[in-house]
Parts: structure tokens; sequence; C-alpha cells
């Protein structure tokens, strides 16, 4: 199973959208679990967008008001 953090970024992924797998460079360890991955919006720095909303690969996506496309 691929997890999208470890992926090569897709067109469709958010400017803004950062995780921590784009600045460790290893190879993807099987026994940790999808939610290891941790994601934030560059804009706030945090968890959550600038809509108050969660930052992540599934909802950072073109029906939010602050996603910007790569």
């Amino acid at each position: 199973m691929e997890y999208a953090g470890f992926n090569i970024l897709d067109d469709d992924r958010c400017e803004f959208l950062r995780w921590k797998g784009m600045f460790v460079d290893t190879d993807h360890d099987p026994n940790l679990s999808a939610g290891d991955r941790l994601f934030w919006c560059q804009k706030t720095q945090n968890c959550l967008g600038p809509d108050g909303k969660i930052a992540d690969d599934y909802e950072c996506n073109p029906e939010r008001n602050c996603y910007k496309p790569l």
C-alpha cells in the first residue's frame, strides 16, 4: 500500500501543503501507520489552514478558498 505523503507531489496538490516526508530522506517504514504523517499549512504554520479546517493530503483540495494549485 502506498501512502500519499510518501509519493511525489501530484499536480492536484495545494502549493501551501507541507508534510514531514518532504524533509526526511528515508525509505518508507511499513511498521508505521498512515496516521504518523504530519501535515501543516505553509500559510498558517500549523495543522489548520487559513479557513480553520484541517490541512492534509485529502482535505486540501480545490473546493477550499485557500487552495492554490501547484
